[in-house]
């Protein structure tokens, strides 16, 4: 194997397991010492840089980031770090932040951009350009921002005074808002003279069913999304005592908790697929069965049942799942009875769709397979050159984080394109540095204690006053004292141990100590059976092999860098340092810069 680049940016990125799941690359072990610290405004700042919505997020976020931390590794029952719990311990506990932001009003740079839909996406868009000059107006129907985390997730999980502080945070920058108003053209906004149009209007058209008796039954069926949204704005203010909710996702988690608070007594979530199958975060569905609503696998509707015009329920079937050599799934009848359950109101909660009824088809604007626009997935840009999509609104329903990602990104390409670049993908590449953690011969600016505590569960508000009031929040956050034990957990993976052959007098104290057997020195060879022949076998190849230079005797230092814990014994042992902790900082390049710094 060649000796490994570790100048390439990407390399020690992808050994932060957390950032490197994250779609916004948030520097996820940087703002957890910094909370461990009591640092909680720099915490919440380098949140801000990367995931723009730390106080949303770190309630509501799909935490991609966790099932890839490196503490999950540890041994089987082992729990990731908290990491998103820990995100909105910076939140509630950062104190002032906005004179750190930038502050508007801002010189102008001549160009207009429009933002259709008030979601995370555009609001990322606005928050990236609007300090670079840009005069932003943004589109929305409802008379808020924040798209779908204000329709579709509910107060008890994301209260409005959260949600309003971090979308104002990017609406004070001298946005121009234009709310309650649907867009319902797009050649209407392309004769407005914008240099570009940034669309991120998000996935909202609920699936129906189309089964015997919905239409009949229509006033007592409604369809998840909408429905949700007709409580946010207060529309809805009830519900019956018997409620079926159809769907696995996290959609039906929130409409049959939503459900329980309005009235609701009698809430049952039935599902056409086996529990494992369920799309709803095990987090969102433990919450649920803590609310006393059962959850009814491989039950497919069959039929609305309908008397005298009124809906008294619904018939289900029963079916048992197969699955091919491919881990396809086929639901086959049981040939058992079917079942019927009484409801007062059914809830379609079943997926989303994307829906662009109001983007002629003559404009140039390709959209094809499900009707989604034909977007790069580098640049999203669409083929109508100054038009760009992001969020759910360009490749489907995705989450929050994934949609500021999106934004990020749309917003370098905007940007570029209005400084007349004619190719897109020729984008800034990300900030990185690595900075040595020494401060004497076995001193440390970080501390690499691990600590065997297990993950600190968050407490939550008591259950006969959160089902009494729909804006009690239930999850009431780690105070100071967990969010500084759970920060603990942390392995800091970002400080990198990083081999100076030269040093190195191959006495092994290094392979002596490694607590995982990361390290071997050994001859080179090809990369298959090198993996095999090492002390402890490398058997994750997703992550790469450290492999240095040639060594005097011929031998190669290589480390497994998927099972090494950053504890830094390594560094301590060796006698030559020829290993160092070095801290690595890794950045996203944001629209119209070249390089950012972290809050100090």
């Amino acid at each position: 194997m060649k000796p490994t680049n570790i100048q390439d940016p990407e390399y020690f990125h992808k050994v932060v397991d957390c950032q490197y799941a994250c779609p916004a690359h948030t520097p996820v072990p940087e703002y957890i010492r910094l909370i461990a610290a009591e640092r909680y405004t720099a915490a919440y700042m380098v949140n801000w840089e990367s995931n723009v919505f730390p106080g949303i997020l770190g309630r509501t976020c799909d935490r991609p980031c966790e099932p890839a931390c490196r503490r999950g590794r540890l041994e089987d029952e082992e729990e990731p770090v908290a990491i998103c719990r820990l995100k909105r311990v910076a939140a509630d506990h950062k104190g002032e932040v906005k004179h750190l932001m930038p502050q508007g009003p801002f010189a102008s740079n001549g160009k207009k951009i429009a933002l259709i839909g008030g979601g995370p996406a555009s609001l990322t868009v606005a928050r990236d350009l609007a300090p670079l000059g840009y005069e932003i107006h943004l589109y929305d129907e409802w008379n808020k921002g924040g798209g779908m985390m204000r329709t579709q997730i509910p107060a008890f999980r994301l209260p409005e005074t959260v949600l309003d502080e971090e979308v104002n945070y990017i609406l004070d920058m001298g946005v121009h808002t234009h709310f309650n108003h649907y867009v319902s053209s797009m050649r209407d906004m392309l004769d407005k003279d914008y240099d570009a149009i940034f669309v991120g209007t998000g996935a909202p058209k609920g699936r129906d069913l189309n089964l015997p008796g919905r239409e009949e039954a229509d006033a007592n069926i409604h369809i998840g999304i909408e429905w949700l949204a007709g409580v946010a704005f207060e529309h809805i203010k009830s519900v019956g005592k018997k409620v079926i909710v159809l769907g696995g996702g996290n959609t039906a988690m929130d409409c049959c908790r939503t459900s329980r608070r309005l009235g609701g007594e009698a809430v049952k979530v039935v599902v056409r697929s086996p529990f494992k199958d369920m799309k709803a975060s095990p987090w969102e569905i433990d919450d649920a069965q803590h609310e006393d609503i059962p959850i009814m696998n491989n039950m497919p509707p069959k039929e609305f049942v309908v008397e005298n015009g009124k809906l008294k329920g619904v018939i289900f079937g029963n079916v048992r799942a197969e699955y091919d050599e491919n881990g396809r799934r086929k639901l086959i009848p049981t040939g058992e009875p079917d079942v019927f359950i009484e409801a007062d109101d059914v809830i379609i909660a079943i997926g989303q769709d994307n829906a662009f009824p109001w983007i002629e088809r003559d404009l140039g604007l390709e959209l094809g397979k499900w009707d989604l626009p034909v977007v790069n997935k580098v640049t999203f840009q669409s083929t109508l050159p100054h038009v760009f999509f992001g969020g759910d609104a360009a490749f489907g329903p995705e989450n929050v984080i994934t949609a500021v990602a999106h934004g990020h990104q749309a917003a370098i390409s905007i940007d570029l394109f209005c400084q007349g670049d004619d190719v897109l993908t020729d984008r800034p590449g990300p900030t990185t540095n690595l900075i040595s953690q020494k401060m004497g011969i076995h001193e440390w600016i970080y501390d690499s204690g691990v600590t065997n505590d297990d993950r600190y569960a968050v407490p939550h508000e008591d259950k006969r006053k959160t089902l009494a009031n729909r804006k009690v929040e239930v999850e009431l956050g780690f105070d100071e004292r967990l969010g500084f034990k759970e920060a603990q957990r942390c392995l800091n993976c970002d400080v990198q141990t990083v081999f100076n052959t030269s040093r190195c007098i191959e006495c092994d104290a290094c392979v002596d100590i490694c607590p995982t057997s990361c390290i071997t020195f050994t001859k080179n060879g090809e990369e298959e059976e090198l993996r095999e022949r090492l002390n402890a076998p490398a058997q994750n190849t997703d992550q790469e092999l450290y492999v240095s230079e040639t060594l005097p005797t011929l031998r190669v230092m290589i480390k497994d860098e998927d099972v090494c814990l950053h504890c830094g014994l390594c560094a301590e042992r060796c006698p030559t340092s020829a290993w160092d902790m070095q801290k690595y900082l890794y950045q996203v390049t944001k629209a119209g810069q070249t390089c950012s710094n972290l809050v100090e």
